[in-house]
């Protein structure tokens, strides 16, 4: 799922002023600044008001937070769990389908979010899926390495201890 906009949803806890935007400046009071109550993309409190926004949220339907990965969430509903794992302004989400639309309404509901699909790319990996099962293949950053050897790179065996 794609979060659209995501840092404007996070609370700005500071007190932030800025300029008057261009063409929004208040007559006979162009000197005055803005003071911010929300996040603004460019912000360097934006990434935290939004991480602290999206995890109480979660935290509030029921997701437990991983103590090794701030970023990896996980709950049990009827014995089935489902895993999100929350990447800048991407979802992904794991688990039983039943489970998984129940939490894109309630992801969707509080955030304006698309539905992408099944993942085909994370990170540099690439994702097949069929039911019951799911592969993944570095393929593509084998062949960017091995573009990088054919461009006149060497690679070196140093197994041998020189």
């Amino acid at each position: 799922m794609d979060v659209k906009t995501n840092f404007l949803h996070g609370s700005i806890k500071e007190e932030v002023y800025v300029e008057q935007p261009g063409g929004f400046e208040v007559h006979d009071q162009e000197s005055h600044v803005c003071r911010l109550k929300k996040s603004l993309y460019g912000l360097k409190q934006a990434p935290w008001a939004w991480y602290e926004r999206i995890d109480s949220y979660l935290m509030k339907l029921g997701f437990t937070r991983s103590e090794v990965d701030l970023n990896l969430y996980f709950k049990v509903e009827n014995d089935k769990p489902i895993i999100l794992v929350l990447y800048v302004d991407k979802l992904f989400l794991i688990g039983a389908n039943l489970l998984i639309h129940k939490c894109q309404r309630e992801l969707t509901s509080e955030f304006n979010m698309k539905d992408l699909g099944l993942m085909h790319y994370f990170l540099g990996l690439e994702v097949w899926q069929n039911p019951g099962e799911i592969f993944l293949s570095r393929k593509i950053c084998c062949e960017d390495i091995r573009k990088i050897w054919d461009g006149g790179l060497q690679a070196y065996d140093y197994s041998d201890g020189t």
